[in-house]
């Protein structure tokens, strides 16, 4: 299986320069876009993020410096290049103090930009050889076309390389096991097992014997030695989902196994040694759970080494068409069914839906409509339906007072007709908070400004 080409983006505000490094980088087996200054170039990132920027240093507008800082807050892990026909050690020095990889100056040697561009892609974990597989089936199971989870997913193979622990959040149905088998299938551990529980859903009880094991006769039923999860995962990695729902108690438990490398089986007085990768999940807000004395502040600093936040599906629109034709072709193989597509206006509400459970909401509305389709097109009528049944399920309580909040507001905008002024009195709140509100939901006032536009 070949790779895909990685994208470089490359900015220069000498058009001959752009077409000569774009050429050269084409030749080489690249794909490359341009951008005539900084501030053309964040758009293009914003739209779709590169693999690695190229970028001359005096530029006007926001020279190559301004650029680099920009990008790092945005993007940590997108490394930077640094072109210039202002060479000097006092540049360089200051490039490098600020996170560039690698600083090169006009006229430069192809070569030695061709070796330095390597070793950028290779460090970020893009690999370029058509030869390793293992680039693109680590992740085969994400299907995205998103900026963002194109900037999480190069955040995981870095981190994979390592025996990090790694804290992932994200809310209810939006992939967290997904990143963290892909996570284990990109590291050194992936030949051993992979080992998932939801912390949530096993009673307080038995959560423990399945964490630790247990021994013959421990309690009432323990009829025979049994192993725990830590113990299976020896070699490899080890999956706690919603482990915000984890006991008191029992978190205890687990800082002493992760600190000492020891367990404890319920009703043996023997420890075993363990060797595990942790990876732990919650859609809580963690900081809130330890503020109200829920979840102990040593044990999230011992899981918490990286932290990785998956984007809702709301927040990733252009991976809705995406997804949906995958799970239209999967549930016809699993249905005997032969679904085309959704016709044109469900696939307009689809994209414009809320998705509190996310990508399992997705998956779940496309499989009620394939199963129930009678035509190769799936009409309108037929997925709101779907979209209905599967919005009556109970969801978290933050995301409902998120939804609600963002439905709010936009009754508040079209009820004033897009005046932030009005809609601010009317919700009781100053005009600076109204605004703080509309952009962390991003919602665009401007846009009800016309009845027939909202």
């Amino acid at each position: 299986m070949s790779t895909q080409k990685p994208n470089i983006l490359i900015v220069d505000d000498d058009q001959d320069i752009l077409k000569l490094i774009s050429m050269r980088l084409i030749a080489a087996g690249y794909h490359t876009a341009t951008a005539s200054n900084g501030i053309e170039a964040m758009s293009a990132i914003s739209t779709h993020r590169p693999n690695l920027v190229i970028s001359d240093l005096r530029m006007p507008a926001m020279d190559g410096m301004a650029l680099l800082e920009a990008v790092h807050n945005a993007h940590p892990t997108l490394p930077v290049i640094i072109l210039t026909a202002h060479g000097s050690i006092p540049d360089a020095v200051r490039a490098t103090q600020r996170g560039v990889f690698g600083f090169l100056t006009k006229p430069f040697d192809s070569q030695e930009l061709l070796q330095l561009v390597s070793s950028a892609l290779r460090l970020s974990g893009v690999h370029t050889s058509e030869h390793d597989t293992e680039s693109a089936s680590w992740r085969a199971e994400i299907l995205t076309r998103s900026p963002q989870m194109e900037s999480l997913l190069g955040q995981a193979k870095l981190v994979a390389a390592t025996d990090a622990s790694v804290f992932i959040q994200g809310e209810s149905g939006s992939g967290k096991e997904l990143l963290a088998r892909a996570i284990h299938n990109a590291s050194p551990r992936h030949v051993k097992p992979f080992v998932a529980i939801n912390c949530g859903a096993i009673p307080e009880n038995l959560l423990e014997s399945e964490l630790f094991g247990h021994s013959k006769g421990a309690f009432t039923g323990a009829v025979k030695n049994h192993v725990g999860l830590f113990e299976s995962a020896t070699g490899g990695t080890l999956f706690l989902d919603e482990i915000g729902d984890m006991p008191l108690a029992l978190q205890v438990k687990v800082l002493r196994a992760l600190q000492e490398r020891v367990i404890r089986p319920v009703g043996s007085t023997t420890d075993i040694g363990i060797d595990v990768r942790l990876i732990s999940a919650t859609h809580r807000n963690i900081s809130n759970e330890m503020r109200e004395g829920r979840f102990r502040e040593d044990l999230f600093y011992r899981i918490n080494v990286v932290s990785l936040e998956i984007p809702s599906l709301a927040d990733r629109r252009e991976d809705i068409s995406l997804l949906t034709n995958h799970f239209i072709k999967s549930f016809n193989k699993k249905y005997k069914k032969n679904v085309h597509s959704f016709a044109p206006d469900a696939l307009e509400i689809l994209v414009s839906s809320h998705w509190p459970g996310n990508v399992r909401q997705l998956q779940n509305v496309v499989e009620q409509t394939v199963v129930l389709a009678t035509t190769q097109i799936i009409s309108a009528n037929l997925m709101q339906k779907a979209l209905q049944e599967t919005s009556n399920t109970i969801i978290p309580l933050d995301v409902a007072r998120q939804n609600f909040e963002q439905n709010y507001l936009v009754s508040l905008l079209k009820t004033t007709q897009g005046n932030v002024t009005q809609a601010a009195k009317l919700a009781k709140r100053n005009r600076t908070e109204f605004y703080r509100l509309l952009e962390r939901h991003h919602i665009d006032a401007n846009a009800f400004k016309n009845n027939e536009e909202a």
